[in-house]
């Protein structure tokens, strides 16, 4: 399943900054960022119960936001893409 989350942190004091990097760690060990606060997630239903659940752990309700938008498994129809920065297909072939 596909989900599109992103992020708004309150960076004015250190614990801000501490908050920022970790959820960008989690969005990073699950899911492509295709642009500064946004990550594309796709997989199980499980394991995004799991990753919502640790992005949930670290924010300060009170100062900060994730917004999570449910693309599915039928995503390709759902996502356009404009302008810079090449897109990529996480279904696609992976070279190392």
């Amino acid at each position: 399943m596909m989900a599109v989350v992103s992020y708004d942190v309150s960076t004015v004091d250190p614990l801000g900054s501490k908050r920022l990097r970790k959820v960008a760690k989690v969005c990073v060990n699950y899911g492509q960022r295709v642009q500064n606060s946004v990550f594309e997630i796709d997989v199980d239903y499980g394991t995004f119960l799991k990753v919502k659940n640790e992005l949930e752990k670290i924010i300060d309700k009170e100062r900060d936001s994730i917004r999570i938008y449910y693309l599915g498994n039928n995503w390709k129809n759902r996502v356009e893409h404009i302008g810079a920065k090449e897109t990529y297909d996480p279904e696609g072939v992976l070279i190392l």
